[in-house]
């Protein structure tokens, strides 16, 4: 296993799942390394310096930082297989942009719906919401946000469907009432293998989640 990409990963993460989906989609076998946020690996903490966090790509003994950054040099240096983008620049941008979104809305307020309560969990749940509408809107009838095609924006997103359970049960709603066309897309994700394989059960992750609960709420 000498050779193989390394990714350095913690299982709950959907930024961990990102790489993970990545890869697969790709084809390319790669070594998982789990980490323990409690004792950093060395190599982790050589591999990112400034952020300490996971995931990281070992790849040919360099470091790619960052889960975005991570599929997008998959995509670049595995060219041969499924490209995560449209040929068209504008295309791509928009799927920058999309993805951008993700991480700027979605994360910050999904966290909200899980890890926090009183008042501060309802207004996570109403972002949350008007983020989940915002996406499904962008989505659209299409089978994928980028077309017909499974790319980068599914890659951003898809991952934190392994969390919806949790939030549904902490946060007391369906998202599937709220947005059916945007769990139809996650279900339609999960028939990839790339998708299934990498994301965990998601009783494993409410029990994650309730764990989180119970230790620091």
């Amino acid at each position: 296993m000498a050779n193989l990409p390394i990714l350095l990963d913690y299982w709950p993460s959907m930024f961990g799942m990102r790489a993970r989906v990545a890869l697969r989609e790709k084809g390319v076998e790669f070594e998982y390394r789990e980490e323990d946020f409690s004792n950093k690996s060395p190599l982790l903490l050589q591999s990112n310096p400034i952020h300490k966090k996971i995931p990281v790509l070992v790849h040919n003994g360099k470091p790619v930082c960052e889960s975005l950054n991570v599929v997008q040099y998959v995509d670049e240096a595995w060219p041969e297989k499924n490209p995560f983008f449209p040929s068209d620049p504008y295309e791509r941008a928009q799927a920058r942009f999309w993805a951008d979104f993700v991480d700027k809305k979605f994360t910050d307020a999904q966290f909200k719906v899980w890890g926090k309560k009183g008042e501060e969990q309802e207004a996570g749940k109403k972002e949350f919401i008007e983020a989940v509408k915002i996406l499904e809107s962008e989505l659209g009838d299409k089978p994928y946000f980028g077309g017909d095609s499974f790319g980068y924006v599914d890659i951003s997103l898809i991952t934190f469907s392994s969390w919806f359970q949790a939030y549904e049960k902490f946060g007391n709603f369906s998202i599937e009432s709220e947005s059916p066309k945007l769990i139809a897309w996650a279900k339609r994700c999960m028939e990839k293998e790339s998708v299934s394989k990498s994301l965990p059960d998601s009783e494993k992750i409410v029990a994650y989640a309730a764990e989180y609960r119970k230790n620091n709420l």
